[in-house]
């Protein structure tokens, strides 16, 4: 969307890239010409510099229309092509969009009589003493709210709530779906099944794949084993198992593979070649294993075969690496370093940069001893059974409750916890608390009238589904929920009763500083510290431009505001701010005086709302655009 719509404005006003434009954007020499995109895709993952032998490679197979043929030669991927183009397309957009925003940004202009005034307002300082009391030193039950008050606060505040789009709300009830204890005791008694075979078992790595486990190559210090079996593990034979125990939410079991003393730091060079699918990674494995011939034969020297065929930048140092610590390097190279190598003989290994050859040219350190262990686990979860049962707790609230009072009124006597959802979006995928899935953007969709087998839906319906949720990389569900569709807020501006939840706090909070007005009257700031138990705290040289208490840790500008308005020693009427409620007297005020930096202030003014009008640039065109969404009726 924001492509047509940042290509028909630029159309418009006569913006556009130019072939040589584009070509610049791509692969120019000056760094800060270059687009961000490229910038940001080439970069050489070891030096997290821009890869400039790879540009200039990709140069000359695109001017020179040799793409066809590399990918015929399968030296590049099919689809090459298809995503230079997409990328192209990417490049232009945000190429446009700078243009414009940049026009934009230069039409704004700070005129000296602005400048003047900021600096005065920058220059105004205040001293004042004040008491603040925090809301939450007024209970709630003192303070009784009407509709009247409601309205008030919104007629107030109501440009806030206006909405460029219909919103609905809400209610549901939500089942969690916990493990019983009878759920525990069998996932313990699963692992004490398996220990006897994990003690016997001649393929370890197998065995742990298969029963939800974890093995690598590393060597661990004492120090990094789990506190639940340090002591125990550290010092058992090797084959021997110990478990089950619990750790975290798992019952689990741990086996002793071997202990070797780990390297302080070594000195290492490789030689890298890159890979990014399939057909690369057989190919780098190929060269790698024939330069590994070629070393192990000694017809090939390390340091010139890595200068030659090492894609890193490492190469023109003949590989060299330096000396690291373990875990400076990626997993897999970390292993070979550490636990795996022999100095002076080569070991390839596979990481996600791609083939690398590595050979350990030196171990430094006494080091420190390291268990190398296996685990099984059981992450205490709940059974299907327990699952079912959960689900025909809200099977049936949904089945005997056809409307949304309904369903309220048999939650509220089953003692039910009843949410309400944020005012939803039609292309929303979260609903409230609730996770963020396939589970909540279904009640969206049915609260729209999106799901295609229920149609449109008025307010006080109650959902035919029941809809289930899990969390990301589990297999069980952890909530059931049922909803009813609470409201329908159209496009515009509300009415107070739509944002009635939303504002209470709001509305309490002015209750509650008309009942400390009342309680109050006629008392100075010690009297009325002493009444709530706070402190009288002064604030000294607040600038008027900034609103910033210190000791308050926060901006309160109605605060401020009234301690620059008011007479010297006068007590104020109680404030409500954003941190609590304020009474303040000031005790001195030093009047503005011109610093005469005016282009200095024009210029840091200048940049703020250069800053704001970029960033609000493209949602100001989607707003403006003719856009019919309709995304939420398939997705």
């Amino acid at each position: 969307m924001d492509k047509a719509i940042v290509e028909k404005e630029a159309d418009c006003i006569g913006l556009g890239v130019s072939r040589s434009e584009l070509v610049e954007l791509q692969f120019s020499d000056d760094d800060s010409k270059l687009s961000p995109i490229i910038s940001s895709r080439y970069r050489n993952q070891t030096t997290q510099q821009l890869d400039r032998e790879q540009l200039s490679q990709l140069k000359d197979i695109i001017t020179n229309n040799k793409i066809d043929q590399m990918i015929t030669d399968k030296q590049l991927v099919p689809d090459f092509k298809y995503r230079w183009a997409h990328q192209e397309k990417e490049i232009i957009k945000d190429r446009l969009q700078k243009k414009m925003t940049s026009m934009v940004e230069k039409g704004m202009y700070t005129p000296t009589w602005m400048a003047e005034v900021i600096d005065l307002e920058q220059s105004q300082k205040v001293d004042f003493l004040y008491v603040q009391v925090p809301f939450d030193e007024i209970d709630t039950k003192s303070v009784t709210l009407s509709d009247e008050d409601y309205k008030a606060y919104f007629e107030e505040n109501k440009a806030q709530f206006k909405q460029n789009e219909e919103t609905r709300k809400l209610e549901y009830i939500a089942f969690d779906v916990k493990p019983t204890v009878q759920d525990s005791a069998d996932l313990r008694q699963t692992i004490e099944k398996l220990i006897p075979n994990f003690k016997t078992t001649d393929n370890d790595t197998v065995f742990v794949e298969n029963n939800f486990g974890s093995l690598d190559g590393a060597y661990v210090k004492k120090s990094e084993l789990s506190p639940a079996i340090a002591d125990s593990v550290f010092n058992m034979p090797v084959g021997q198992v110990f478990g089950p125990y619990l750790d975290g939410n798992s019952y689990m079991a741990a086996k002793m593979l071997g202990r070797k003393v780990v390297p302080d730091s070594v000195k290492a060079r490789h030689i890298l070649r890159k890979a990014t699918d399939q057909a690369s990674l057989i190919a780098a494995q190929k060269t790698i294993d024939s330069l590994k011939t070629l070393i192990e034969s000694g017809a090939g020297r390390f340091d010139s075969l890595a200068v030659k065929f090492s894609e890193d930048g490492s190469a023109s140092k003949g590989g060299d690496l330096g000396t690291f610590k373990p875990g400076a390097m990626v997993k897999e190279f970390n292993e070979v370093c550490f636990y795996q190598a022999e100095v002076g003989k080569v070991y390839s290994v596979i990481t996600q940069f791609g083939v690398h050859l590595i050979e350990v040219t030196q171990k430094m350190g006494a080091g420190e001893t390291g268990v190398r262990v296996a685990y099984i686990s059981q992450a205490i979860v709940p059974s299907q059974a327990t699952q079912d049962a959960i689900r025909e707790q809200a099977l049936q609230l949904q089945e005997e409750n056809k409307t949304l009072e309904s369903l309220l009124k048999a939650a509220s006597a089953k003692g039910l916890a009843i949410e309400t959802s944020p005012a939803l979006k039609a292309n929303d995928y979260t609903v409230g608390a609730l996770p963020a899935g396939q589970g909540s953007r279904e009640m969206v969709r049915w609260a729209f009238g999106n799901d295609q087998n229920v149609g449109e839906v008025d307010k006080g319906e109650v959902s035919p589904q029941v809809y289930s949720f899990q969390n990301q990389g589990e297999f069980f569900v952890n909530k059931y929920v049922v909803a009813g569709l609470k409201s329908i807020i159209p496009a515009g501006t509300p009415s107070w009763k739509d944002v009635k939840e939303e504002i209470e706090p709001q509305v309490v909070n002015r209750k509650k500083a008309e009942l400390v007005k009342q309680q109050t009257q006629g008392k100075d700031l010690a009297s009325i510290a002493a009444q709530y138990s706070v402190q009288v705290d002064t604030a000294q040289a607040v600038s008027f431009a900034s609103g910033f208490l210190p000791k308050v840790g926060n901006v309160e500008p109605k605060v401020v505001a009234t301690a620059f308005k008011l007479e010297l020693n006068k007590t104020s009427e109680p404030i409500v701010g954003s941190t609590g409620i304020f009474v303040v007297s000031p005790i001195n005020k030093a009047p503005g005086v011109a610093t005469g930096n005016i282009a200095q202030i024009r210029q840091q003014n200048q940049v703020a709302a250069r800053g704001a009008a970029r960033n609000g640039l493209i949602q100001t065109l989607r707003d403006k655009a003719d856009v019919e969404d309709n995304r939420s009726k398939f997705f």
